[in-house]
């Protein structure tokens, strides 16, 4: 990459993960930035972005998950400096140019071809100590990634292979690392997966899903990877009358029957696996949801069918509620 002095970025309990890499890079780390958190904090950035520049950094390195990868996206969007991302969930924000910072409650999210890593390293031993619950809710993230790459208005048939490739290893190694199962085969698939969803994501636009999760993580500050999998089988759904051939697709690529829907599958891989299934779990209180579709409706995302404020409502309270979905 032609650089020199590294910071290294990491959450508080990923520290030791962060201070090996930063003794493999010796005299090219210039330090180690531990506080990197959920839905990126305006404050949070602002730190880190005047840290690598106190100490003279020329790149970031990004260890650990999501909410490390988007760290690291923050400081690129005001400073150019590269990113080398080293992933140990299967978030796929490594292969995305898409950022988002919180501030005062709301998350915006954007684009910009700064943010996006210039190089990734992925292993799949580094994700061997991911929790088996978050590995779950991590991958199925991943899946809602390519979900909605498969019914985006700028979709292509290349993407939808990568999409489908991407769902189908996902979904073989979700059951495994539940089970505990060909551990190593299991963590390979998911991050292929995880990999290929990423890279979907980062090809396309983003739909109904998405907006829901960065508003309801954003605004309400619940964790990130379960929210993608509680809300996605709501938004699959709502969206099913207006995206059938994508939804066609799901079901083939998690090897369901015909007759179970693709939100009902994405559902019973979940609820199957011990993910959690309701907002309610996840500690919304029920009279936000109201709040939540106020915001939801505000700079609306591309969507196969129209947002409309009733049925947007009923998805929302079936979500709370862990309702399997119609």
């Amino acid at each position: 990459m032609g650089c020199n002095r590294a910071l290294v970025l990491c959450t508080p309990e990923q520290y030791g993960l962060a201070q090996r890499v930063s003794e493999l890079l010796g005299d090219k780390s210039v330090g180690i930035f531990d506080r990197a958190v959920m839905h990126v904090p305006l404050e949070t950035a602002q730190q880190a972005r005047a840290l690598a520049q106190d100490l003279g950094a020329d790149c970031a390195v990004a260890v650990g998950g999501g909410s490390t990868t988007g760290l690291g996206k923050a400081i690129a969007l005001e400073s150019g400096l590269p990113i080398l991302a080293i992933p140990t969930t299967y978030a796929g924000s490594e292969m995305t140019p898409i950022y988002g910072i919180t501030d005062n409650g709301l998350k915006k999210t954007g684009r910009d071809a700064r943010v996006l890593p210039r190089t990734v390293i992925y292993d799949p031993e580094l994700s061997y100590s991911l929790p088996v619950d978050l590995s779950v809710t991590s991958a199925i993230n991943a899946i809602a990634h390519a979900a909605e790459g498969l019914y985006a208005v700028d979709g292509n048939p290349i993407i939808d292979l990568m999409a489908a490739e991407g769902i189908a290893a996902l979904g073989r190694a979700i059951p495994r690392l539940k089970q505990q199962t060909h551990v190593p085969e299991a963590r390979h698939d998911a991050l292929y997966g995880a990999w290929l969803c990423g890279s979907v994501l980062g090809h396309v636009g983003m739909a109904l899903h998405h907006k829901l999760c960065h508003t309801l993580g954003g605004s309400f500050n619940l964790p990130h990877a379960q929210t993608h999998t509680v809300v996605l089988p709501h938004a699959l759904a709502y969206n099913a009358s207006a995206a059938p051939l994508a939804m066609q697709r799901i079901q083939s690529a998690l090897g369901v029957h015909s007759t179970v829907s693709a939100a009902r599958a994405v559902y019973d891989l979940a609820h199957g696996n011990g993910a959690p299934t309701s907002l309610r779990e996840l500690g919304l209180q029920e009279q936000d949801l109201h709040k939540a579709l106020e915001i939801a409706l505000q700079n609306q995302y591309p969507n196969p069918r129209p947002l409309m404020r009733e049925p947007l409502l009923a998805l929302l309270q079936d979500a709370f509620e862990g309702r399997r979905p119609h």
